[in-house]
Formats: C-alpha cells, structure tokens, sequence
C-alpha cells in the first residue's frame, strides 16, 4: 500500500470565501488577493524588499459540482509588497494574479484554497461555497471556520488513503511517490506480464488481490477489504505504468522524437487508461465480495443483459431474468451502480432500472456535500460508502450513509428467491 502523506506534497494551505473586492477586478487593483501573512502564509513565499517581486508558477482551477471538467489555468503570479513605493510604511504583501479564463468565472463568496507546493509552485483553487471540492479540500487540510479571511490549513493528515488520493489527482497532483520496495514489485510484474504491455483489468485485479500483504477478510469486513485491495492495485498499477510509460518515452514521438500531437495522445491514453481501469477494478472487487457471500447477481453489458431503454446497470440482484419477469415481487429487487468517484454523474444511475424505486450507489468519494446527498436522498438513491470512509462526512450524513457489509446483509434475505 501507499505510505505517502500530503506533507510529500504540499509545504502549507491557507483558505477563505472570496469578498466582492476579490471576485470583482474592478472594485480593486486587478485581482489581488491580501490577507495571506496573518495566516501565516509568508513564510512559504518570502518576504520580497520593496524593489522585489516574486514570481511563482501557478496552476488555477475553477471547479463545480455540475463541471463537466474543470477550467484549467497555468499562469504566473506575483507577490509583493503593495506599499512599495512608500518607503516610510511597513510592508503590506498581496498577492497579484492577471484576469483569464479562470478569474472570469469567480463570484463573490466563492471558497479559495491557496496551497505551496514542494515543488515550489503554487495551486489556486476556486470552487463554489457549498460544493463538494470545498467539503473535500476543507477535510483534507482540517479547515474549520472558513469565512472571509485566510485560515491557515494543516499538511500534517495522516496517509493518503485512495479516495484523497484520486482526489488530489482530479486537480492535477500526480501522487504515488517511488518508494522503497518497488523494484522488487515491479521484478514480479515483469516476470509475469511480459513488461511490453499492461494486462486485462481482470488478470491484473487477480494478482493484486492474491499477492497483498495485508489481512483481508471480505466475508468478516467487505469495507476495509475492498479499500486494501484498491489502494494495493494501485500501487502496483503505478509501478507498472512508470516502467512502460518510461520505456515510451525513450522512443520518442514521430520521426523527429518531438511530434508534439503525438506526445499530446500519448498523455491523454494514459490518463484515460488510468480512468477506465479504476473503475473496472472497483467493480471486479465487488464482485469477488458479493460471490464469497454468497449473493446471486449479474452485472451490465452484455447481451440481454440490460433494462428499459438499453440501459446496463453495474449490478442487477439477484438477475435480469428476474427482473424481467412480470412475476417477480419488485420488492427483492435491487439495482447497484458503482463509481469511484460520483461527482455529478450519479444521477445517470436514476434511470437504470425502472423498476426499483430505490436505488443504491457504491462510490470511494469522500467528503461529498450535504447539498449533493440530500438530492440524493429526495431522489431515493441510497449512498454506500465503505466504513473507513464515513469520518469524512458530517454526522448527520454518517446516519443516512450505508456501509457495503450493511448493503450485503440486507440483499441476503430476498436474494435467492425464485419465480
């Protein structure tokens, strides 16, 4: 399993809700943002003289619950001191960051996380107040009490468990660190698969699954065995991408080495790669746990296996044969989709199964907002989120959240009965 931290990542964070005068160019200098040294914010930029700006390379992001993606912006910015040239005052240190396709889209109120990162860079995070990248980023640095002045956050949050992890890689922060160990893995996945290639989804959950080093009990704890066996895949997963992704590299793209089109597809097939192998992982895993259980189930996709509208659920309990039978009582029903993470996509699983009046949905996100459950809840759409999880929601969240041992239990008393 991974042992990094977000201290391997980020020196410091500061957060607060944007004011009018931030949001708006034209009621300040541009956009400028001050406040940062009474959260003690300086002492990762520096404390540049009155003929000095420093310069910091900057990735901007503006983010949204419904964002299809989000809008991306690398720029530089400046900090300095804004009464430099009043040599007879005391230093005020802002901020400064020019008007793009990012700053456009900010509104007064709108939640700001500044962060430095070990590389010397710095990140900018917009989102809307009450969004779920707020809840996340707030649990993941502990910031409490944000309002319109900068808090400072903590770096120090124990390890990077998977759900942060993919997180933190939605903003653009590769994770995974080269950590002792490795070549030693990467021998045995060599030796197995050939080094050229990756493997199918399947025989690669399959290795991962019988060589982790960890206990794992799906029939005693299905929650922490399907985060164990995740979070060791893709550890593995990385290891096994940086060697071929390596190898790649050294050929070069086009006649030249620098066909930079070339480069460009490359880089998005690795990201999609990544994407789509996550989620076959997820539902390979609930898989083998819903079958050491003993549960009758099928999954989407295949032929005839699909409900109204063609539509292919992620799990059908106990069978589509079932579910088309006008026969079958629809109380022992049940549909699952399963994502690893929900953002606003859940709601495709609403119109998967006609018949079932509630719906489940399994997802490793953590931290999603109150306002995104609570649709889920007027849509009777119930959320399960494994065990370990549920300390990243707040308490009135944790009471309605189901755990996966809670889901398996209840499909257990319907699950076999046959028409």
């Amino acid at each position: 399993m991974f042992s990094d931290r977000i201290s391997d990542y980020f020196e410091g964070v500061a957060a607060k809700y944007l004011s009018a005068v931030d949001a708006d160019p034209e009621r300040s200098n541009q956009h400028e943002i001050g406040g940062l040294p009474a959260a003690g914010f300086k002492q990762y930029l520096g404390t540049p003289s009155k003929d000095q700006e420093y310069r910091f390379k900057t990735k901007q992001i503006y983010i949204a619950d419904d964002s299809v993606a989000p809008e991306t912006v690398e720029a530089d910015v400046t900090w300095y001191d804004c009464r430099r040239k009043q040599p007879h005052r005391g230093p005020e240190y802002r901020l400064y960051y020019p008007t793009n396709a990012v700053t456009e889209l900010l509104s007064e109120g709108d939640f700001l996380l500044v962060a430095k990162l070990r590389d010397d860079s710095l990140l900018m995070v917009f989102t809307p107040a009450g969004s779920t990248i707020e809840r996340q980023l707030r649990v993941l640095f502990a910031l409490d009490n944000v309002d319109e002045r900068f808090k400072a956050g903590s770096v120090e949050t124990l390890r990077l468990f998977l759900p942060l992890r993919l997180m933190l890689e939605d903003l653009g922060i590769e994770t995974g660190q080269f950590e002792t160990g490795d070549d030693a893995w990467l021998e045995r996945l060599v030796k197995l698969f050939g080094g050229e290639k990756f493997p199918t989804t399947s025989a690669f959950s399959k290795f991962a699954r019988e060589s982790i080093e960890q206990k794992v009990d799906p029939l005693a704890d299905p929650d922490q065995a399907i985060l164990n066996w995740m979070d060791h895949e893709e550890k593995l997963f990385r290891i096994y991408e940086r060697h071929l992704v390596q190898d790649r590299l050294r050929e070069g793209f086009g006649e030249d080495g620098a066909d930079v089109d070339g480069f460009i597809s490359f880089s998005l097939s690795v990201q999609n790669r990544r994407k789509s192998r996550v989620g076959h992982a997820f539902e390979h895993y609930l898989s083998e746990i819903f079958t050491a259980h003993g549960l009758r189930f099928e999954q989407g996709g295949g032929k005839g296996f699909t409900t109204e509208n063609n539509s292919k659920p992620d799990f059908l309990f106990p069978n589509f044969e079932s579910y088309k039978n006008p026969a079958f009582p629809t109380e022992h029903l049940h549909m699952l989709g399963a994502k690893t993470t929900c953002k606003d996509r859940w709601r495709q699983v609403l119109s998967e199964a006609d018949k079932i009046t509630s719906k489940h949905l399994i997802t490793l996100e953590a931290a999603i907002s109150e306002r995104q459950t609570s649709e889920m809840q007027s849509q009777q759409l119930r959320l399960i989120i494994p065990k370990a999880i549920h300390s990243t929601y707040t308490s009135t969240q944790a009471k309605w959240l189901l755990t996966l041992e809670t889901f398996v239990e209840s499909i257990k008393p319907s699950n076999h009965i046959i028409i």
